[in-house]
């Protein structure tokens, strides 16, 4: 993915990448609605090229690595040997404004769209990073990769590259704890990108306390807010490395960030303050700007704001009404201008009226401590028109029923935010990028005959 990317790039070209763990089909729509040109695949998907094929009038080359090749395909190494040695070590000249790499949305709800991240704007993504994250990272740095490169590791890793730090890719396809302590012993590694759902199985398992990890400078996750239970089992477990960023891949991640001195008792389940060089507001329904403590539509504007969706001007006028980016995502700032994130606007249920973010029903069910993960979505309910049901994880070789649970959140959280039904389930479906979507959720809680 490194070669590519810088290939692309040395070329004037659109770098699309894609999570290896996408489905042939979802592969196909990447490519048709990118209109790329060329394919590279790795041995054993092959079903993924085929899918692009039939989808893809555009594409005119496939490039393959390892010995499953077609006939009609391209080999990877063969290119490489036959061209390096004619090629002069020049760049395509690029403009500020001209795109770079569509990075595509997780597609939560509907169809993944392609943000387009312009040249311009990661040379400042990747100032910003270096400034706001990571101070201090240079040719002695060493980063870990820990989370798909398709998506925020791979803008992390730009910032390496532009200090010269080195990168570290684990070995296995699925997340490895123990390989990825025994790496940070060994390399020595100061910095990291994580997700929260990645930074709590990395310290609840064994292998931090028998591995050495002081090296650790910034641990920076991202992705989805941290339940403030686990960043207090984090910090606890790795000292003040934590760094916390709050932003979408239409703004490369660039909102807001939480240093290691401001993980305190006092900012716990706050994201922190505006980037440097960004703006952020937190707005009415019809575009007013709110006062510190009320909760309205996180919105964002400056440098890091993507050029637009790809070929999408609904989506753009939605995006960018009124001058600002809208993320979809409900919040507050207090008076110091700390961000607190209340859930997603689509995530939040009415019931009886009221409306519910089942984020603070999760907040207080973590603190039960034989819960392990969580998540609260709402459901048709016949009296309440919606009402909450709270699916949850227990910790290793815990105990956990419906009854307890609900005892747990008695005298924590007012009654209509408590989720009326409980169950128990193995592990949360989640994402290719770690997240746990509550669309998926709830198609669980279908199939399973979960209901009111």
């Amino acid at each position: 993915m490194f070669e590519t990317m810088w290939a692309c790039w040395k070329a004037g070209a659109v770098w699309v990448p894609t999570n290896f763990r996408l489905t042939p089909a979802e592969v196909a729509y990447l490519g048709s609605s990118s209109r790329a040109v060329a394919m590279l695949r790795d041995e054993g998907f092959r079903g993924h090229a085929e899918a692009v094929r039939a989808a893809s009038p555009h594409l005119r080359h496939v490039v393959a690595l390892g010995d499953d090749r077609e006939e009609d395909e391209l080999a990877y190494e063969t290119l490489l040997v036959a061209n390096a040695p004619t090629l002069p070590d020049r760049e395509e000249p690029v403009g500020y404004d001209e795109p770079a790499w569509f990075f595509y949305t997780s597609g939560t709800t509907g169809r993944p769209k392609a943000a387009v991240l312009t040249h311009g704007q990661l040379a400042f993504v990747v100032t910003n990073h270096l400034a706001d994250l990571m101070p201090g990272t240079s040719e002695r740095d060493a980063s870990l990769v820990v989370a798909p490169l398709s998506h925020g590791a791979g803008i992390h890793q730009l910032s390496q590259v532009a200090r010269g730090a080195v990168t570290i890719l684990t070995s296995a396809e699925k997340l490895d704890p123990g390989e990825v302590w025994a790496l940070i012993e060994r390399h020595r590694v100061t910095n990291m990108f994580t997700v929260p759902t990645i930074l709590t199985t990395l310290v609840r398992h064994p292998a931090v306390d028998t591995h050495e990890h002081s090296s650790l400078r910034h641990v920076i996750y991202a992705g989805a807010p941290m339940y403030e239970a686990d960043q207090a089992e984090a910090l606890a477990k790795l000292g003040p490395c934590l760094v916390q960023y709050f932003g979408l891949g239409e703004v490369t991640g660039n909102i807001t960030v939480l240093r290691p001195d401001m993980h305190t008792p006092e900012n716990a389940g706050s994201c922190g303050v505006p980037r440097t060089g960004m703006e952020v507001a937190i707005l009415a329904e019809d575009g007013t700007r709110l006062r510190p403590g009320e909760v309205g539509e996180i919105c964002v504007r400056g440098p890091a704001v993507f050029a637009g969706y790809f070929e999408n001007e609904e989506a753009n006028r939605k995006a960018f009404a009124g001058g600002w980016f809208h993320t979809g995502d409900l919040g507050r700032m207090d008076a110091r201008g700390f961000l607190w994130i209340t859930g997603r606007a689509s995530d939040m249920y009415i019931s009886g009226g009221t409306n519910v973010y089942p984020r603070e029903a999760e907040e207080a069910i973590l603190t039960h401590p034989a819960v392990a993960e969580v998540a609260v979505v709402g459901m048709p309910h016949p009296k309440w028109g919606e009402a909450g049901i709270a699916c949850v994880v227990p910790r290793h070789g815990a105990v956990l029923d419906e009854a307890s649970v609900l005892a747990h959140l008695r005298d924590r959280i007012a009654r209509y935010k408590q989720p009326l039904r409980v169950v128990i389930w193995d592990a949360l479906p989640k994402s290719g990028y770690g997240k746990v979507p509550k669309n998926l959720v709830k198609a669980r809680l279908a199939e399973d005959g979960v209901a009111f």
